[in-house]
């Protein structure tokens, strides 16, 4: 946010990247010198978790068709074109062909490494430590803060939709724990995240194309 517009913004969003999704494989590794199977730490794919998952991200979907007119009346009032604008131009992304790479990555690819940091090692961590609905509340506001920063800075501000939306990223952060505790399985935690991934990306993609792109 702060380097925004600058040729910094890129290298400094990689590396902050590295080191969050790193660092739980330092944890296990270094701390808890236990073997980290990049095969088998997802989980094998859960009945009960994938289907939570994919209800979850089919009901986002469905949400967020219904409210498309209000946030995107909400977006331009709050200059979000602009600053969805100026936040792809610093990852180098100018046309649709960028915007679907990129789109790609973050509702595939990014979803699993977020699941992989929020679930398998936040939450499940704090499982062993509290009662589940303890480990699930405090995971999921973890998981909600950042956006806060997020969808305040495309808003302009921190008011009450700002909050609204984040509480909306907590409830799937809850839901998403949930399955993944039913199902000790990362697959379906990651199909509702991707599902939910690409509901805002296409949103996102209607919000720039109304700031001109």
């Amino acid at each position: 946010m702060v380097l925004t517009g600058t040729r910094w913004a890129l290298p400094v969003y990689a590396l902050c990247k590295i080191v969050q999704f790193a660092f739980p494989a330092f944890w296990v590794v270094a701390v808890e010198q236990r073997r980290l199977s990049l095969l088998r730490w997802p989980g094998r794919p859960g009945r009960p978790g994938a289907w939570i998952g994919f209800g979850s991200g089919v009901a986002f979907l469905a949400l967020l068709a219904v409210a498309r007119p209000a946030l995107l009346r909400l977006a331009a009032a709050a200059g979000a074109p602009a600053a969805v604008a100026a936040k792809l131009a610093a990852f180098g992304i100018r046309d649709l062909s960028g915007y679907l790479a990129l789109a790609v990555f973050y509702a595939a690819c990014h979803s699993l490494l977020e699941e992989y940091y929020w679930r398998w090692f936040l939450f499940r961590h704090l499982r062993r430590r509290l009662p589940v609905s303890a480990a699930i509340l405090l995971s999921s506001l973890a998981f909600a803060a950042h956006h806060v920063l997020v969808v305040g800075q495309l808003l302009g501000g921190y008011d009450a939709t700002t909050w609204l939306l984040a509480g909306a990223v907590a409830l799937g952060g809850a839901v998403w724990a949930w399955a993944y505790h039913e199902s000790g399985s990362l697959y379906g935690p990651w199909l509702g995240h991707a599902l939910a991934d690409a509901g805002l990306l296409w949103l996102g993609w209607q919000i720039w194309r109304v700031g001109g792109a």
